[in-house]
């Protein structure tokens, strides 16, 4: 679905995003794509929908250069910016003018999300509320049934409910034949629907996993006492919340803002244990392994 390698891209002479990137992602999953502040989340974004051009390198997405910018590539890609340029459209008169480029877009769909999130199609955009505005793009971008979805910061000005109902249309929408990529800080939101999980930090990716990869390397709980051998900890009622390496083989909860502070505190060592030693057998994640990772994290 999407193939980056040795991929460079910067801002003028002297602002460098990203250096050599080279990341995989497949159909059939809801990637969140985390990082902190000016990481590069939002360029990514514009790098796979053809927005902007990398330096050196390649960009491969469902097979197409997106810089290229071919009609069949457009026509099977959605991309949702943060920030909308409000129409002084009604969504009935946007659906007339924009879906006839999205050949598989469903106004059955479209219809039903509207409901969902109780938008008048007949009101005008730029008259709608900064969330009801999201709500509405949002309907639009999921009726066009593009096998690459964009999103970015997209439960960004929603309340809790449309939250709820945001979490259930993505994950009724996804299937096996689709990938949806969504930047997001607010990652409590997506925690039950996210997967795999993918940060960035500074020119270089961090984790690129799945839940279960996740867990069977890393552990999440509460412990009464710390240690110094917890890659993250927070206090909290009964003791600590941890994040701690898996190496008695249990079955865990994923946490994902902790392990996002984690990785953000541990970078050198996340990019060792889940980007370089991927091909080490979860078997062979001993504590000798886990006691070598330590020391040369130290």
């Amino acid at each position: 679905m999407i193939t980056i390698k040795n991929m460079s891209f910067r801002y003028g002479k002297h602002r460098m995003v990203f250096d050599r990137l080279n990341m995989e992602m497949k159909a059939g999953y809801i990637y969140g794509l985390l990082g902190e502040n000016g990481v590069g989340k939002t360029t990514l974004l514009r790098l796979l929908a053809g927005l902007r051009f990398p330096t050196q390198g390649s960009v491969e997405v469902l097979g197409f250069t997106p810089s290229q910018r071919r009609t069949e590539f457009l026509s099977d890609l959605y991309y949702l910016p943060e920030v909308i340029d409000v129409v002084p459209l009604s969504m009935n008169e946007y659906v007339k003018r924009y879906a006839p480029f999205y050949p598989r877009f469903d106004y059955d769909k479209f219809n039903y999300y509207l409901e969902e999130w109780n938008i008048d199609p007949a009101q005008k955009l730029s008259q709608s509320s900064h969330g009801q505005q999201k709500k509405a793009m949002m309907s639009f971008a999921l009726a066009c049934n593009t096998r690459l979805l964009l999103l970015d910061e997209p439960t960004n000005g929603m309340d809790i409910p449309s939250k709820g109902i945001f979490r259930r249309l993505l994950a009724q929408a996804s299937d096996d034949d689709k990938c949806f990529v969504v930047s997001t800080h607010q990652v409590r939101d997506l925690e039950n629907l996210i997967d795999p999980i993918l940060i960035l930090e500074k020119n270089q990716v961090l984790l690129n996993n799945t839940v279960e990869e996740i867990t069977k390397k890393l552990w999440f709980g509460v412990k009464s006492e710390k240690s110094d051998h917890d890659l993250y900890r927070e206090e909290c009622i009964g003791g600590y919340a941890v994040v701690d390496y898996n190496d008695r083989h249990e079955e865990s909860h994923l946490n994902i803002e902790m392990l996002f502070n984690a990785a953000i505190q541990n970078k050198s060592l996340f990019k060792r244990m889940f980007i370089e030693e991927q091909q080490v057998p979860h078997s062979d994640f001993s504590e000798e392994m886990r006691q070598k990772l330590y020391k040369d994290h130290e």
